[in-house]
């Protein structure tokens, strides 16, 4: 068992033990999620992710590939991409990165990408123009079926969660994702980390 594994069960039990109401949080920097054939695209024919680091969610990690993202008003470099490949390439940005590249991205769910931004994803090999996959991730919660029924919460429920600390904040309309794939996590992206005093540890309350 890895490290980051054994401090996730000991989190999860802390949280589990002291309340229903709480769920640990997270900020998602800006990130590219590539199918295989874009990043063969980027990196060359045959090319495949090589893991450097697993996330909180299971069988999620951070690759040791990095992109340039490239907008009519500028660039992002070394933009870590997430694993494993998905069938469609996605680009997740905070509204300050959006607005930084010149590209459109609207507020949505990860996958709900139809009439999102385009955008130009460079790579040591080639570049690759997607006319859509560019999107702000709404801020959602991961969850177990097990964490749903001890929280009396269900698939798709949109609640509130107020962080406390120096510079306390809630944020509404958070989207419960319930699936035993899933590892319970509070994800924002890093505006929303940035309006708050967010640590290495931070525990949201959950008000439905």
């Amino acid at each position: 068992m890895s490290e980051a594994s054994m401090i996730d069960q000991v989190v999860n039990a802390v949280v589990n033990t002291i309340s229903k109401e709480y769920v640990q949080v997270e900020v998602s920097a800006r990130h590219v999620h590539l199918s295989q054939a874009d990043l063969e695209k980027l990196f060359g024919p045959g090319a495949t992710l090589t893991p450097k680091r697993e996330l909180s969610q299971p069988g999620q990690f951070l690759s040791e590939q990095r992109v340039t993202l490239v907008g009519p008003k500028g660039r992002k470099e070394n933009v870590s991409v997430l694993g494993p490949v998905r069938k469609a390439t996605q680009v997740e940005l905070s509204n300050s990165d959006a607005r930084g590249l010149g590209v459109k991205a609207p507020l949505r769910e990860s996958g709900d990408v139809a009439g999102s931004g385009a955008i130009t994803l460079e790579g040591p090999k080639g570049s690759v123009e997607i006319p859509e996959g560019v999107i702000v991730a709404h801020c959602h919660i991961h969850m177990t079926t097990a964490d749903a029924r001890r929280m009396g919460l269900s698939d798709n429920q949109h609640v509130s969660v107020e962080i406390g600390g120096e510079r306390p904040v809630v944020f509404k309309d958070v989207i419960v994702r319930v699936s035993d794939k899933f590892r319970c996590r509070m994800h924002i992206d890093t505006d929303e980390g940035n309006a708050t005093s967010l640590g290495k540890l931070t525990l949201g309350r959950i008000i439905k």
